[in-house]
């Protein structure tokens, strides 16, 4: 097949055989390569706090690696709107970002990244990052976060139910997406479930729904670790419900199941220098992230957390090789998910998530075939971005001043 595209859209996908090459066109040869839409991580956090030398080397690595866009799940958007524009432009090397502001119950901005991601703003108080509550006057609350370019508002914690279904309401009405935490503390799975978000994050707080005592706040979560035995078996029916209810109303679970390997591996390494237990093992989050593949549940493809400084790919292929060998995904619907489904989870699904005419050329060409083994997702040869290219061969690794106390 070939590949034809125009400025940065692609035009026609057809047979190369017989196709006439258009007077100037420039071919590039990649004939025996696999061709996929480029790749969509859709949890990431690129300015919490700021850091413009990590976030640029975190961005490179991303799409050097065949990452083309991300979800920014809630940062200083002063910086990430910058890096977005950017990126956008090619003035930097990065994918495409879409970004939400933070909406959460005012107990909870005594959280110290709060503070790192509204400096010069009282906590609470900065239209990306704002506290609510019921004397809230939510459509204004929705349109100053609007204004920052923000395309969904995400509910992220110590809210009671009927207010995430308030906030989710407007933001609706006002055409923003919204990217809701699985519990909210103390709105429940099923409160959150209830409201219609469009998509909820991290499987493990969903399995709050079937114990018996839960947090009421975000901060209490580590004091309410989760017992994995009723999950083991992956069909609990509380979960089979929830997941049920999430397919039949298109709710898509950004699991994260890279994120709690990612804290396991680091109390391994440094416990004194770690962040605390999890509630959720990785073995629990990703039985319930089997018991939603199960469900046919839509699952986009997140990590909430970057690959270590050594590794030269980025932390979405490790991603995509656990829904494989660990959640029991096809090769097929593990791309499917970190591509389509990653980019209905951005809202983007017009523009990018497959390869067809009319849509960007965002294309990642592998050397081997994925569907025989999905580590071939490393095996990248070349990434085209809105039609530039961005050749493998070019990556500049990441340096240790770029994540100096950061990776």
């Amino acid at each position: 097949m070939a590949i034809v595209t125009r400025g940065d859209r692609i035009e026609s996908i057809v047979p190369a055989a017989g196709l006439q090459t258009p007077a100037g066109a420039k071919v590039v040869n990649v004939k025996g390569k696999f061709a996929l839409p480029g790749f969509i991580n859709s949890h990431e956090h690129l300015a919490t706090p700021p850091d413009r030398k990590f976030a640029e080397a975190m961005m490179r690595r991303d799409l050097y690696g065949g990452v083309t866009a991300v979800r920014d799940m809630g940062d200083d958007i002063r910086a990430v709107a910058e890096l977005a524009r950017e990126s956008l432009v090619g003035e930097i090397p990065g994918p495409d970002i879409y970004f939400a502001a933070l909406f959460a119950g005012r107990s909870f901005f005594d959280d110290p990244r709060t503070a790192a991601a509204s400096q010069g703003v009282a906590p609470g108080t900065a239209p990306w990052m704002q506290a609510i509550d019921d004397h809230t006057d939510l459509a204004n609350a929705v349109t100053l976060a609007k204004g920052t370019g923000a395309v969904a508002i995400k509910i992220y914690a110590n809210l009671p139910g009927d207010l995430v279904a308030k906030i989710a309401a407007e933001a609706h009405r006002q055409g923003l997406k919204v990217w809701a935490h699985g519990m909210v503390f103390p709105a429940t799975p099923q409160e959150v479930i209830d409201a219609r978000p469009d998509t909820v994050s991290h499987t493990g707080y969903l399995a709050y729904q079937a114990v018996e005592s839960r947090p009421q706040r975000y901060q209490d979560r580590e004091k309410f670790p989760i017992d994995p035995h009723p999950f083991a078996n992956r069909d609990n029916p509380v979960m089979s419900a929830l997941f049920d209810t999430m397919r039949e109303r298109k709710i898509i679970l950004d699991a994260t199941n890279y994120v709690y390997e990612t804290v396991e591996r680091m109390r391994a390494k440094d416990p004194k220098n770690s962040p605390p237990p999890p509630y959720c093992s990785s073995q629990l989050a990703e039985l319930l992230c089997a018991q939603a593949y199960k469900h046919r549940v839509l699952i986009s493809a997140g990590t909430d957390s970057f690959a270590p400084a050594d590794d030269p790919f980025p932390a979405l292929d490790s991603e995509i090789e656990i829904l494989v060998h660990k959640v029991g995904m096809t090769p097929m619907d593990a791309i499917r998910s970190a591509t389509l489904i990653s980019a209905m989870a951005a809202g983007q699904e017009k523009d990018m998530g497959t390869l067809e005419t009319g849509k960007l050329a965002n294309i990642v060409f592998l050397d081997a075939d994925p569907l025989q083994d999905i580590s071939a997702t490393r095996k990248i040869v070349l990434t085209v971005k809105r039609g530039v290219q961005y050749p493998r061969k070019d990556y500049r690794p990441l340096t240790k001043a770029e994540t100096a106390g950061r990776l």
